[in-house]
C-alpha cells in the first residue's frame, strides 16, 4: 500500500470513528424542557394533567428528556404572555389560555361562542382536531402540542341568579372577550381579567359573580367566597375556554430524531383528550367542594335556559360579522366547529 493509500485509509477510519462517537453521544442526549404556566401546581391542569404528561414523556424517553415545572407564572410575565415566551424561547413549553390574547385565534375563537360545547374530553378532541384542519396556520409560529377546552361553563356568584334579569348591573368575570360580549347582552357588566386574579377580586368586591368552570374553583376557594353556583339545562354549557399546550419550535427542532418521535407521541388529539378528561374529573371535584359547603347550586330549567340561549345567539351574530371583515367565513367556522363537537361527543 503505498504512502498516499495509507494515509486515506487512516483518514477514513478516523472519520468513522468520529461519527460512531457523535451518533453514541447523541444517542445519550439528554434534554431538560421548562415548562411554565399561570396556575398553582395543585389546580386541576398542573396536578391531572400537566404532571402526568411530564413524567410519562420522561418515561418513553428513558430519562433523557426532563420536564422541569415552573408552576404560578414563576418565570416571570404575566398569563397573556405565556404564549410569546414558548415562541421566543424564553421557555421551552407553555400551557396557556387562547382568549388572554384577543384578536390573535381568530378561527380557534369559534369554541368560545355560547353554548358551543358541553363536557370537555369530546370537545377537546374536535378542538384540537378543528384546529389542525381549520386553524393550524394561527399556531404555526410554536409546535402546537394541544389544543383543549374546560367543561361547561357556569357562574358563580354572590346572589342568586333565577333568570336573565338577576344579572343586570352586576360585575362579573369573563376570561375573553367573546365571553365578555356575551356577559354584556346578557345585562352584565363584564370585568375581564385572569383566572389567578378573580380570588381577590372576589374578596375585594371588584367582582360579584365570576364565569369559571367547575374544575378551577377549589384552587380559587371560590366556595368559599361566593355561595351562589348557577348551570344551564342541556348538553352544552353557558360558555367555553380554549387551552393550548405549545413548544418552542427550535427547542423541538434541536432534539434528536428518537426525542421528536416521544414528544410527537404525546401530542395530538388523543394529549388533548387527556387533558379535558382531567377538567372533566375536575369538575366533579369543585361540584362536591360546593355541596360540601352547604352552597345553593341551581340548574336553570329547559325554558329559562332557552331565553339565554336566544339572547346570546347575538355574541354568535356579532362574531359571524366580525369574521367576515376579517376575510374569514364565520358561519362555516361556526358549522365546522359544531360538526366536530357533535363527531366527538356520539
Amino acid at each position: 500500500m503505498t504512502f498516499l493509500r495509507r494515509r486515506n485509509a487512516i483518514v477514513a477510519m478516523a472519520a468513522l470513528g468520529a461519527a460512531t462517537l457523535t451518533g453514541s453521544a447523541l444517542a445519550q442526549q439528554t434534554v431538560t424542557l421548562r415548562l411554565h404556566q399561570f396556575l398553582p401546581p395543585t389546580a386541576t391542569i398542573p396536578a391531572r394533567a400537566i404532571v402526568p404528561w411530564a413524567k410519562k414523556v420522561e418515561t418513553e424517553s428513558g430519562g433523557r428528556i426532563k420536564v422541569q415545572l415552573f408552576h404560578a407564572m414563576a418565570m416571570g410575565g404575566s398569563p397573556p404572555q405565556l404564549f410569546d415566551q414558548a415562541r421566543d424561547g424564553v421557555v421551552d413549553i407553555t400551557w396557556t389560555v387562547l382568549g388572554y390574547t384577543p384578536g390573535r385565534f381568530n378561527k380557534a375563537e369559534v369554541f368560545e361562542l355560547p353554548f358551543m360545547s358541553g363536557p370537555a374530553e369530546p370537545a377537546s378532541r374536535a378542538f384540537h382536531e378543528f384546529v389542525e384542519k381549520n386553524a393550524a396556520d394561527e399556531f404555526r409560529e410554536v409546535k402546537l402540542l394541544a389544543a383543549h377546552t374546560h367543561g361547561p361553563g357556569l357562574f358563580h356568584s354572590k346572589f342568586p341568579i333565577t333568570g336573565l334579569d338577576s344579572l343586570k348591573g352586576k360585575k362579573v368575570r369573563g376570561g375573553s372577550r367573546v365571553i365578555n360580549n356575551m356577559l354584556l347582552k346578557l345585562g352584565a357588566t363584564p370585568v375581564g381579567m385572569p383566572v389567578p386574579a378573580v380570588t381577590e377580586a372576589l374578596t375585594k368586591g371588584v367582582l360579584d359573580a365570576t364565569t369559571i368552570p367547575w374544575e378551577v374553583t377549589p384552587s380559587l376557594k371560590i366556595a368559599e367566597l361566593v355561595k351562589n353556583h348557577t348551570t344551564f339545562s342541556g348538553s352544552t354549557g353557558l360558555f367555553t375556554q380554549t387551552f393550548a399546550l405549545v413548544m418552542n419550535r427550535n427547542s423541538y427542532e434541536k432534539l434528536p430524531a428518537d426525542l421528536k418521535k416521544v414528544i410527537d407521541a404525546n401530542s395530538g388529539v388523543d394529549t388533548a383528550a387527556f387533558f379535558g378528561r382531567a377538567m372533566d374529573e375536575g369538575d366533579k371535584v369543585g361540584l362536591e367542594v360546593a355541596k360540601k359547603a352547604g352552597n345553593s347550586i341551581v340548574t336553570l330549567d329547559a325554558a329559562e335556559t332557552r331565553r339565554w340561549q336566544t339572547t346570546a345567539a347575538a355574541v354568535e351574530a356579532d362574531w359571524v360579522k366580525e369574521m367576515q371583515g376579517k376575510n374569514l367565513d364565520g358561519a362555516k367556522l361556526v358549522a365546522e366547529a359544531r360538526a366536530a363537537i357533535a363527531k366527538h361527543s356520539k
